[in-house]
């Protein structure tokens, strides 16, 4: 899942978007080639702003490219480890497209992230627990010398 766009690549579109933004008439397929660039980029902010242009790209309602929005705003969610919204919008396009294969893998790629963060989470937890756990000890053994 990690592939990113390069720089000039994003440069390109970019300036596309802002010589149509310039004019008063942006196309929504500049627009989405951005968007699809900026999320694909190694960069948190990047991935915010294509996000955001996914958004209104959808509210804006072209039903054709609808199922590209939503896989491109589950992918910037998933870069940006927000699993529950990136899960969400999987499941919105598996339900318009119940065998799409690039929804499915992606679901499944979410899965994992989930239950791998979640064990992390556990063991941090019960690493903090078993320190705090030490501390006592050594505090309760100290005191009664």
């Amino acid at each position: 899942m990690e592939n990113f766009i390069p720089p000039e690549d994003i440069k390109k579109f970019e300036k596309q978007y802002f010589e149509e933004l310039k004019d008063g008439k942006v196309t929504a397929a500049s627009k989405f080639n951005f968007a699809f660039c900026l999320v694909k980029s190694r960069y948190a902010e990047d991935i915010k702003n294509g996000i955001k242009f996914l958004e209104e790209l959808i509210i804006k309602g072209d039903e054709e490219a609808t199922r590209d929005y939503i896989f491109y705003l589950s992918y910037g969610h998933f870069k940006l480890k927000d699993y529950p919204k990136a899960l969400e919008y999987t499941e919105t396009l598996l339900a318009m497209e119940p065998n799409n294969r690039q929804a499915m893998d992606m679901k499944t790629n979410i899965k994992k992230k989930m239950e791998i963060d979640g064990l992390k989470g556990m063991a941090l937890a019960a690493g903090a627990v078993a320190g705090v756990g030490a501390i006592i000890g050594l505090a309760v053994s100290l005191a009664k010398k």
